[in-house]
């Protein structure tokens, strides 16, 4: 089993960041159910693994607050362009939700993310570069702005990867105070 926590966002915000979805030759868009912020992700496990990060996780105490989708940008490895995505306004709130989410993880006898935390929701995925088409793509949408929207759960997700691409389950949903 293959699993990650995340942010689920609302179907409005998700319908929004679909507009995003287009212009880009050789993207891989992400399907509108599928678009997350990942808090945490975790990777194989077994059935007992899975029972552990679970009880961890259903431990997290920590308050609802309002979070905003903000900018766009690009996750690349040198000049090979990996993914681009859409950004998160600072919030202090989200870095420490994260924390405690992490905390949890370790507690269940992952080891520590190696990774620094970069929140934000993946739109698509390359294997080959768009051109001269990704810079027109960034100046269209430089600006994108969503409504705040108030986080009230962190999930906890598996995901199988088919042929057309992940499928993402919803294994356990925590709520927030």
């Amino acid at each position: 089993m293959r699993l990650f926590v995340a942010l689920c966002l609302p179907e409005t915000l998700r319908s929004r960041l679909c507009g995003l979805c287009a212009g880009l030759p050789g993207a891989r868009w992400v399907a509108p159910e599928n678009l997350h912020l990942t808090l945490r992700f975790i990777g194989e496990v077994d059935g007992r693994e899975a029972e552990d990060i679970d009880a961890a996780l259903s431990g997290v105490r920590f308050p609802r607050f309002p979070l905003t989708l903000a900018g766009v940008g690009e996750f690349a490895d040198g000049r090979r362009l990996r993914s681009i995505w859409v950004g998160v306004e600072n919030n202090e709130m989200l870095e420490r939700l994260q924390v405690k989410v992490e905390h949890a993880v370790q507690r269940a006898g992952r080891p520590p993310e190696q990774r620094k935390f970069k929140p934000h929701i993946t739109l698509a995925r390359f294997k080959s570069h768009p051109g001269g088409r990704l810079q027109d793509y960034f100046a269209e949408h430089a600006l994108f702005r969503g409504p705040p929207f108030e986080v009230t759960d962190f999930t906890l997700y598996s995901s199988f990867l088919a042929h057309e691409g992940a499928i993402y389950s919803p294994e356990a949903v925590y709520p927030l105070d």
